[in-house]
């Protein structure tokens, strides 16, 4: 009777402990989520910071015309035999509507990826020659020299392998790009998805800035053009 009741006791014990260190590191990393974009709000005007549903947080501020810029952190788990994935989705919205078409391309692409905006442009395109395998679509309204400036544009980012999609639309540009891998072991002993990174770098943000305002320059010249198709919106 006495060894059945010490045996509980410390049965108990054992699981309050456990649930105590789970609660203390379920704290630590929402913590930590929290502030992964604290070295980066400084780069843009008007800067503020809020935290979205799954805790991570979010930045909305001004270049310096005025254009708006959204940085959003997205945790990807869902692709399998792959560890988890920490991608940065910079949006970039013009001040006014540009007069051209919708046209993205995504690098490797799985058919998993939720978060793309390519997967949701209704007309396939030929995509360039290159090494990196590359789904390129858009709204229909292309011109095929349109193709073919947007696909040396998307050739020339995906020959770094942190960038995963470009898109650009009437309205704005999307950018997204690898801020981090999930930590090996605590996703394969644990299932748990951890991400050994401290904060989001000023370099990275900085260098997916430049690239979205590539971006936004590579069919400049279709602001001449007469569009009957409507385009998609970059922002939402």
């Amino acid at each position: 009777m006495v060894t059945n009741l010490l045996l509980a006791l410390i049965a108990a014990i054992v699981v309050t402990t456990l649930a105590a260190i789970a609660i203390r590191d379920q704290r630590r990393l929402a913590s930590q989520r929290r502030g992964l974009l604290d070295q980066v709000s400084d780069i843009l005007d008007n800067s503020r910071v809020h935290l979205a549903r799954d805790g991570f947080p979010m930045l909305d501020g001004n270049l310096s015309d005025g254009r708006r810029l959204r940085i959003e952190l997205i945790a990807d788990t869902l692709v399998c035999r792959r560890l988890p994935q920490l991608w940065l989705k910079l949006t970039l919205a013009e001040n006014s509507p540009q007069n051209r078409p919708s046209i993205g391309a995504l690098a490797r692409p799985t058919g998993a990826e939720f978060y793309s905006l390519v997967h949701d442009l209704p007309e396939w395109l030929p995509p360039p020659r290159t090494d990196t395998s590359m789904l390129m679509r858009g709204d229909g309204a292309a011109t095929a020299a349109e193709v073919e400036r947007s696909g040396s544009i998307f050739s020339a980012l995906f020959r770094n392998p942190a960038v995963k999609e470009a898109v650009i639309t009437a309205k704005g540009v999307r950018l997204i790009r690898q801020v981090a891998e999930g930590d090996r072991g605590a996703h394969l002993l644990l299932r748990q998805v951890r991400f050994p990174v401290e904060a989001v770098s000023p370099d990275l943000l900085r260098t997916a800035i430049a690239e979205a305002q590539l971006l936004s320059e590579a069919l400049a010249d279709s602001n001449t053009k007469t569009r009957t198709t409507e385009p998609m919106e970059a922002g939402e």
